[in-house]
């Protein structure tokens, strides 16, 4: 659904996973992207981010489709989807495997939080590097037997072969002011997944090589994504890959002063249209910073 024909220097994007229906806080980002975009003359991109195949639904593709449209989203060229690019993916790994800078991680979620004497969830845990450590004899035995593995990155090696790096953030809101340079610290992230074991890249090899592709230049996301845009300028260089502009915009809250999350039950773009909501109304208190009863926005 095309909707500008002027020469499209700038190019944004809005990249949601298909496993629920879209909050306001999705609505309010997808706004701010487009805006983005056709203030410039530029285009802007949607991308499904569906290799979750555990958690992501076709019914849930329809559903962002639908809610997007409702409230008056409108992208330029094809939806693009993550299931369709897996062997992308495998290349940028086998590439990454031939720098010798990838090793597989036999640790279940379990043994990471052992290894680490972390209380608290894993998605906050820098791993310990177990894995890094095994013996070339013990990763083949074990390969072999076909445990199960997610592939890493060896952070250390991988910085000492990029150097120092550096990307641009711009202030929020959009059109705030001129960006500012950032040095990217991935050593802060340790040796992140690439590969999982359930899918056949992460969320941060995946975006980068779509972010690439689709020519994308500037990305705006939630603040909650700034520590992983550091990993992402990593991978740029290793893969010879140009780097956005970022902002990343402050998240949505909701009365209990959590961010809006799917998994939450956080108000649905469905279920104001259900309740007879006028989308372009709630499009344009969303782009003035007014929002439905009991959000409020949180800090940058």
């Amino acid at each position: 659904m095309t909707q500008s024909s002027a020469p499209q220097h700038m190019v944004t994007r809005f990249a949601p996973s298909p496993t629920g229906r879209l909050h306001v806080g999705h609505g309010w980002s997808a706004l701010m992207a487009m805006d983005m975009a056709r203030a410039a003359g530029g285009a802007f991109r949607l991308r499904i981010e569906d290799i979750d195949c555990t958690r992501s639904r076709p019914e849930h593709v329809a559903g962002i489709v639908e809610d997007l449209r409702w409230l008056g989203v409108a992208w330029d060229g094809e939806v693009i989807f993550q299931s369709e690019r897996l062997d992308r993916y495998e290349a940028a790994l086998r590439r990454l495997r031939e720098m010798r800078l990838l090793y597989p991680c036999f640790c279940s979620r379990a043994d990471i939080l052992a290894s680490a004497g972390a209380p608290h969830e894993p998605e906050g845990t820098i791993y310990p590097g177990t894995c890094r450590a095994l013996s070339d004899a013990e990763r083949a035995r074990r390969m072999a037997a076909g445990d199960p593995h997610a592939w890493r990155i060896d952070m250390a090696g991988a910085v000492s072969r990029t150097g120092s790096l550096h990307w641009t953030a711009l202030p929020f809101p959009p059109g705030a002011g001129p960006g500012a340079a950032i040095a990217a610290d991935p050593l802060a992230a340790g040796d992140v997944v690439l590969a999982r074991k359930d899918a056949p890249a992460s969320y941060h090899l995946s975006c980068t090589l779509d972010d690439a592709a689709m020519g994308v230049t500037h990305v705006l996301r939630g603040h909650d994504l700034f520590a992983a845009t550091h990993v992402h300028r990593l991978l740029q260089a290793l893969l010879d890959l140009p780097a956005p502009v970022y902002l990343h915009h402050p998240l949505l809250l909701g009365a209990d002063g959590r961010r809006l999350a799917k998994r939450s039950g956080s108000i649905a773009l469905a279920d104001l249209r259900a309740q007879g909501a006028d989308p372009a109304r709630l499009a344009a208190d969303l782009r003035a910073g007014r929002f439905p009863v009991g959000i409020s926005l949180g800090e940058a």
